[in-house]
């Protein structure tokens, strides 16, 4: 085993000079594989499994760990496409060329252009699109570890080392935490309203517009009802262009039905819009990427397996430990914010799983047990268009016996779901 640790998995610099392709990294297919996974079965198990659901405000369910996962291996993978920059300006031409076109995509996808499994009709109105989501927020912290590792790299060939060969690339990660932070105890949030037409309320007709008033006058507050990420993207966004249908409806003050209608009797903020992917909870899921990046250097430039591992479970440890400090003292792991613990809990818990998937399948060679989630992380991006599309569900429900209610997709919804 000691022989085995002590191989390298694969030396990217040298690699034969007619070489037109690098090698693939098993282990970061495998874990991308696993990203997508987890994301179709918590969106398509969870109403089935509340308990591996987002969690409505405060705490961490199986969920919660997507996002942050494929942030954290984006990072990963950028210390390897950029091990080598010879033309800057280009290296930045082609990353923002990249995040714009991912950003887009996500527009395309969550901004309300596609009409949802019951409905073969497409189109959004421009007032009313969501301009954030899965895709843009992945694009965000892309630009911002892309940018890093082109521009603030100043790694000295003899030694690699998480704090001391980075340091540019930390600062830049806490001048982020400070500006999050400062932002997210600093502003004062006033009291606010806002008009829903169309609204979740069970009371109005579905034409009714209704304003509600939210009390707020506080500074700090991280509750749903008064906290500055949703300020800042009222003030930035608009609140037409939030995400409409926010999880904290799941908390027992808003009294939720199961066929999605707020009572009228719920807290007023309970109708309102709120967007995960939000502005501010965007800087510390950029920070996360950074903190990918990191791992990702030692992968590129370190070629000792037990190496690689101490670093990335020393590392991890001394993050979790943080994380959990954090959350003891105060700071809610909140995944709706991006709050402070969630993101060092959450990079910690994906540098320990990407470490055990780099043992087995890069280590021992175990691929042919992983090789379903490794195919998948070579189509990650497909995979992803065509379950948040739904065109795979409507594809599926297209073939009925008899009737066209008589399909899979009806069945399951109406046996588990609904029941």
């Amino acid at each position: 085993m000691a022989d085995l640790l002590h191989k390298p998995l694969l030396d990217i610099e040298e690699q034969p000079r007619t070489s037109k392709k690098t090698p693939r990294v098993a282990s970061l297919d495998v874990f991308r594989g696993l990203c997508v996974f987890l994301m179709m079965l918590v969106d398509y198990g969870g109403a089935i499994v509340p308990i591996i659901a987002h969690s409505p405000w405060n705490g961490l369910h199986l969920a919660d760990f997507v996002m942050p996962f494929f942030l954290f291996i984006a990072g990963v993978s950028l210390a390897l496409v950029y091990k080598r920059v010879t033309n800057r300006i280009e290296a930045t031409r082609k990353a923002v060329l990249r995040a714009v076109e991912l950003f887009l995509l996500g527009v395309i996808l969550q901004g309300g252009y596609f009409h949802g499994i019951n409905y073969l009709t497409y189109g959004v109105d421009m007032k009313r699109i969501r301009w954030l989501g899965i895709l843009q927020r992945i694009s965000v912290g892309y630009i911002f570890a892309a940018l890093c590792e082109i521009w603030l790299s100043c790694r000295s060939r003899r030694d690699v080392s998480f704090l001391k060969s980075y340091y540019w690339h930390w600062g830049a990660a806490f001048s982020l935490s400070a500006i999050y932070l400062g932002l997210l105890y600093g502003l004062y949030v006033p009291d606010w309203q806002f008009e829903m037409a169309n609204a979740t309320s069970s009371v109005f007709p579905a034409n009714h517009s209704y304003v509600y008033m939210v009390k707020c006058s506080v500074r700090g507050d991280l509750g749903p009802a008064c906290n500055s990420a949703g300020m800042i993207d009222r003030y930035v966004l608009g609140i037409d262009h939030l995400y409409k249908k926010p999880v904290y409806r799941n908390l027992k003050e808003c009294n939720m039905s199961t066929n999605g209608q707020v009572p009228e009797s719920a807290p007023s903020w309970c109708h309102a819009p709120f967007d995960p992917e939000g502005v501010l909870s965007s800087i510390t899921a950029a920070v996360t990427c950074i903190i990918g990046l990191q791992y990702g250097h030692s992968l590129a430039h370190l070629q000792d397996h037990k190496q690689r591992l101490q670093n990335w479970i020393l590392f991890s440890l001394s993050l979790l430990l943080i994380g959990l400090l954090l959350a003891v003292v105060g700071d809610p792991v909140n995944k709706s914010l991006y709050t402070f613990s969630y993101m060092l809990i959450t990079c910690a818990s994906a540098g320990i799983t990407y470490s055990a998937i780099y043992l087995l399948v890069d280590v021992y060679g175990y691929r042919c047990l992983t090789f379903a989630l490794e195919w998948m992380g070579k189509h990650s991006l497909s995979i992803f268009v065509l379950i948040t599309s739904n065109l795979v569900v409507i594809a599926i429900q297209g073939f009925y016996w008899t009737a066209p209610e008589n399909n899979l997709i009806h069945w399951i919804v109406t046996r588990f779901v609904r029941r």
